[in-house]
C-alpha cells in the first residue's frame, strides 16, 4: 500500500478554502481532514470534533508540552495547532490527508514534513475578500480591518508554497486542486519501489 499523501492549504480568513475543500471532499472519498485545536470561540454552526477542538489556554498549552502538536501558531490573539496522531495514522493506511493551516503553521509544517504539498489559495482580489468577510455578520468593524491587515501578510508569503489556486470560480478552483494532487501522487520520488519491481520482474 502506498503512504498518503499529506496536503498542506492556506488562504487569508474568508478566502473560500472551506468551501474549496468541502467539494473537494465530495469528490474523493480517500481524502481525510485534520481537525485543528484551537483556543478561539466556536462560530454559529461550528461543532467541537468536527470543525475544530475548542478547547482552552491551558489544555492547549497541555498538549504542546507533551509533544502532542505536529505544529502551533498564535492568529488574531488566539491559538491554532494540529494535533500529530490521527494524520500519522491516515498517512499509513493510504488516506490522503488535507491540513488546513495558517501560514505561521505552515512554515512549521513544511519544516517538519519536508514531502507535503502545500497550496495556497488566493481570493480574485482584496474587494472581494472584504466583501465576504463583511458578509459573515460575525465581526465588528476592528477586526475585520485586523483580518485585511493579516490577509496582506499572508499573501506575501505565498511564494513559498507550492502552488497558488486563485478562488474565483468555484468549480475551476476544486479542478485545480485535483489537478494537483493526481500530478503529485505521479511524482518518480513517491514511487520508487513500482519502477524497481519493474526492473527486478524476471525476463519473459
Amino acid at each position: 500500500m502506498s503512504k498518503g499523501l499529506l496536503l498542506m492549504v492556506s488562504a487569508p480568513s474568508a478566502g473560500g478554502k472551506g468551501t474549496i475543500l468541502g467539494e473537494l471532499f465530495r469528490r474523493d472519498g480517500n481524502l481525510r481532514m485534520s481537525v485543528s485545536a484551537t483556543t478561539r470561540s466556536p462560530r454559529e454552526g461550528e461543532e467541537h470534533g468536527k470543525h475544530y477542538y475548542f478547547i482552552s489556554r491551558e489544555e492547549f498549552k497541555n498538549l504542546i508540552d507533551s509533544g502532542s502538536m505536529l505544529e502551533y501558531a498564535e492568529y488574531v490573539g488566539n491559538l491554532y495547532g494540529t494535533p500529530r496522531g490521527p494524520i500519522e495514522q491516515w498517512l499509513s493506511q493510504g488516506h490522503d490527508v488535507v491540513l488546513e493551516i495558517e501560514v505561521q503553521g505552515g512554515a512549521q509544517i513544511k519544516k517538519l514534513v519536508p514531502d507535503c504539498v502545500s497550496v495556497f489559495i488566493t481570493p480574485p482580489s482584496m474587494e472581494v475578500l472584504e466583501k465576504r468577510l463583511r458578509g459573515r455578520g460575525t465581526e465588528n468593524e476592528e477586526t475585520i480591518q485586523k483580518r485585511l491587515d493579516t490577509a496582506r501578510k499572508e499573501l506575501l508569503q505565498a511564494e513559498h508554497y507550492d502552488y497558488v489556486v486563485i478562488n474565483d470560480r468555484l468549480e475551476d478552483a476544486v479542478d485545480d486542486m485535483q489537478a494537483i494532487l493526481r500530478s503529485e501522487k505521479l511524482r518518480y520520488e513517491r514511487e520508487p519501489e513500482r519502477i524497481n519491481g519493474l526492473l527486478a520482474a524476471p525476463k519473459a
